[in-house]
């Protein structure tokens, strides 16, 4: 089936189509269907206007004229796309009646906007319904952009698109006026609107935009299980009719309830439903006469009642929104709306002695007050009394605190406890693999790029994959079940001290996982201060890729309080997020603040499959790394390490090493270790005389001052275009660095590494004190180019170089600091 859309308006003179869908809305819908514009009839382009505009048509029999505004909302198939369809059976001509099926055929394409509020269930449904692994979280904001899916059922295509979650379409907020424009310019075929059933007021103020909004609304009572749960009843039928919108109970996270909502939707995109019908909420005899006063101008300008409804436009100018005054500018009478609608707005704020947008909101408060009064009604006291009291313990002022630490705690010690022993296993089969490899393989370049460089490099980095899913499973078990939120509530205050609110709060945990989507999650602020200090502060939130490295240096050189240690690394980002923020609080984003407003959504018992799913689809995420951007890293850098291969060595190694055979004096035992040392020192001369020993030892200067060889300044290096590529290249690097077939872990060549040259020859590299310092280093210096260009497209380039230069800087004087004071006390 083609996804191609074509216009009416682009048909040339002389051309034919068959409609296949009108857009639009109200008086223009029923005017332009009336002339005969509806599915399967054929149209003819008979010529245009002397300036092009309008457009006069042929239908049914007789000429007709529109403007191309109006043609623009006119959907058409042509014959070409109709061959397209047909291609199958397609006999070299196309007649009417097989243009028609196409045009039917293309028709039974129905584009479904999902909208509702935060943490309404919405994305679940849209997993639900259309086999997508969307991330999905019981806190508001985590969609932060549209996704789309498609679903083919009963001989119809279904495009569905999850908008942001957003509690109106007013311009608070960027994900609000997202959710608007969406609707607006796409004109969605209906629009389901899911509903949190256990919470129906507050849900219901954004129903009644949509219903000012003139479209065709389907609404999903999602959640209905709890609103049964809470002994209570509501009759959605009557509340249907009432509206003039279907309702569909459904519970999304078991797919109650799904198939029964697509069904209404097929009823209500072929207008088989009698309920629906639109009808306009009545605000009162002043507010209604300064509507209609607003709408006797806005009706002078056709091109603006053919898109988008008056009576909406309006409430919208009314409600003082600039966003819509704006869009009003181009038409030609743009003063007469504005003047009219300044006045009415004087007039309303005269009498009710409040601010016009209030005033409407109030109104709508009172439409949907009346509404339940009708339909719902409490058969018994409220049950969730006990899950307030359980709230009542862990945002307590004294002990959420305590609390929250714990949670945290055991999430990194559980990550290092129960990951350590399927990562064994990943270890030994990596190991078990690579020598198998060497054992069947001719010593040349080929095995040497397929064990050192791809089994070291990707398999040095997949062994931490266990480790990758349990922080994942923990992060998405708080999220799920509404703990998150509760974190966000209890850090409000502190937030408020660095200049934000709790709000931020919940994308700084998101990077954790990623920054990339903590990046995005920054929409759901309000305020653009807000998002971009919530984004430059988001890098110091150590993120899943970086895990390994913390792993990995942790399981080599602190043996013990292994959990306390990266519990220390995490609390150490989060401190310097904090101080920055106070530093640039000051110097850039000194504003007044914001009220904290967010909901508190009631605690779920997490369903094992979206707990599961979330974990898994980070997981896989992290697998295709390994085949993509991991795997060319590795190979580039063993290229590197190993090329070239003829150099001039210090010493005469071979002949050392002969001479150590022929001499009688030693066993067989001390001639194996003496060129067992002789073989490591030459390959370790030859690693610093390759390639990347030479960009090694050119940062050499800069990195001697932490206390960090040359291997490590090249892992730093090989970082930057993502962190996961430190420990691949750590991996090639020390592979490299015997000539026995050893199967000797990464961790332990770490425990085994000296320095080889200069006032610390013999001495350990990986000390407890360098470790912790390249951790640190790894934690703060420049993020990855992925979070770098979500920077710039949320916010500029100038923010996103900022980020680079900074952050750099600041790991530089931390990592310096910590082996310099570290060494002097030690």
């Amino acid at each position: 089936m083609t996804t191609k859309t074509t216009y009416l308006s682009e048909i040339q003179t002389g051309g034919e189509a068959i409609v296949t869908k009108v857009l639009g809305h109200g008086a223009f819908r029923k005017r332009i269907t009336e002339m005969g514009f509806v599915k399967g009839k054929k149209v003819r382009v008979i010529k245009n206007a002397p300036l092009q505009d309008p457009v006069e048509y042929e239908i049914m029999g007789y000429n007709v004229s529109l403007r191309r505004s109006e043609a623009e909302l006119v959907e058409v198939i042509t014959e070409e796309e109709a061959i397209n369809i047909s291609c199958a059976d397609f006999q070299g001509v196309i007649d009417e009646e097989t243009l028609k099926i196409s045009a039917i055929e293309k028709g039974k394409v129905i584009n479904i906007a999902l909208v509702g509020n935060p943490n309404c269930g919405k994305t679940t449904l849209f997993n639900h319904a259309s086999g997508s692994h969307e991330r999905v979280g019981n806190y508001g904001g985590v969609t932060v952009d549209a996704k789309e899916a498609t679903l083919k059922k009963d001989g119809y295509l279904f495009r569905i698109v999850d908008l942001p979650g957003t509690y109106s379409i007013t311009e608070y907020s960027p994900e609000e006026l997202f959710v608007r424009t969406h609707i607006m310019d796409k004109m969605p075929d209906i629009i389901v609107n899911v509903i949190d059933a256990s919470n129906l007021e507050r849900n219901l103020f954004l129903t009644t935009q949509l219903i000012d909004m003139n479209v065709k609304v389907v609404i999903a009572l999602n959640m209905y299980d709890e609103l049964e749960n809470k002994s209570v009843r509501f009759d959605y039928n009557a509340f249907g009719e009432m509206v003039g919108i279907p309702v569909i109970p459904t519970v999304a996270k078991n797919g109650k309830g799904i198939n029964e909502l697509f069904d209404k939707l097929v009823e209500v995109y072929e207008d088989r439903d009698p309920n629906v019908r639109h009808i306009h909420i009545n605000y009162g005899e002043m507010i209604e006469k300064a509507i209609r006063s607003i709408q006797t101008e806005i009706w002078k300008s056709p091109k603006i009642r053919d898109k988008v409804s008056s009576r909406y436009v309006a409430l919208k100018l009314l409600e003082t929104d600039k966003t819509t005054l704006n869009l009003l500018r181009k038409f030609d009478n743009f003063e007469q709306i504005k003047s009219v609608a300044e006045q009415a707005i004087v007039k309303l704020e005269k009498e009710y002695a409040e601010k016009s947008e209030t005033i409407i909101t109030d109104a709508k408060y009172g439409f949907i007050d009346g509404a339940l009064k009708e339909t719902y009604t409490v058969l018994k006291p409220d049950k969730l009394k006990s899950k307030r009291d359980f709230d009542a313990i862990l945002t307590h002022r004294f002990w959420g605190f305590p609390i929250f630490f714990f949670f945290m705690w055991f999430m990194f010690q559980a990550t290092f406890t129960l990951g350590s022993f399927p990562m064994d296993w990943i270890d030994a089969g990596v190991n078990a693999l690579s020598g198998w490899v060497s054992s069947i393989m001719p010593y040349g370049p080929l095995r040497d790029l397929l064990v050192d460089g791809i089994i070291g490099g990707v398999g040095g980095v997949i062994i931490f994959l266990p480790n990758i899913l349990i922080l994942f499973f923990f992060i998405s078990l708080m999220e799920d079940t509404g703990y998150m939120a509760r974190a966000s509530f209890i850090m409000d205050k502190l937030m408020h001290k660095i200049g934000l609110h709790g709000k931020s709060f919940i994308p700084l945990v998101m990077g954790f996982g990623c920054n990339v989507p903590a990046i995005m999650a920054t929409r759901t602020l309000d305020n653009r201060k807000d998002r971009i200090l919530t984004m430059v502060i988001t890098p110091f939130m150590s993120c899943s890729a970086r895990l390994p490295v913390y792993v990995l240096l942790i399981s080599a050189v602190f043996l013990q309080n292994q959990g306390l240690v990266l519990f220390s690394i995490y609390l150490i980002g989060i401190l310097l997020a904090i101080i920055t923020a106070l530093i640039l609080k000051k110097v850039a984003f000194s504003k007044k603040e914001v009220p904290f407003v967010m909901e508190l959504p009631p605690y779920r018992i997490p369903t094992l499959r979206n707990t599961t799913l979330h974990m898994w689809y980070k997981g896989q995420q992290y697998l295709r790394k390994m085949g993509s951007v991991i795997l060319i890293a590795s190979v580039l850098i063993w290229a590197l390490g190993y090329f070239p291969r003829e150099i001039d060595y210090s010493t005469d190694y071979d002949a050392r090493m002969a001479l150590i055979e022929a001499d009688m004096q030693l066993t067989s035992e001390q001639k194996a270790e003496n060129v067992n040392i002789l073989q490591i020192d030459k390959e370790s001369e030859r690693q610093e005389k390759s390639y990347i020993g030479q960009m090694g030892h050119a940062i050499e200067p800069v990195m001697q001052p932490l206390g960090f060889d040359w291997k490590m300044g090249v892992s730093i290096i090989s970082g930057l275009a993502a962190k996961e590529i430190v420990v691949s290249t750590m991996s090639v690097l020390y592979q490299a660095d015997t000539q026995n077939e050893s199967s000797e872990s990464l961790q332990n060549k770490l425990k085994e590494q000296k320095h080889h040259r200069g006032s610390r020859i013999g001495e350990q590299v990986y000390t407890p004190l360098v470790s912790f310092g390249f951790m640190l280093f790894i934690l703060i210096y420049f993020p990855c180019v992925a979070v770098i260009a979500a920077i710039k497209k949320e916010a500029n380039w100038g923010w996103a170089v900022f980020t680079m230069v900074y952050t750099t800087g600041i790991a530089w004087l931390v990592a310096f600091a910590v082996y310099q004071i570290g060494s002097l006390v030690g």
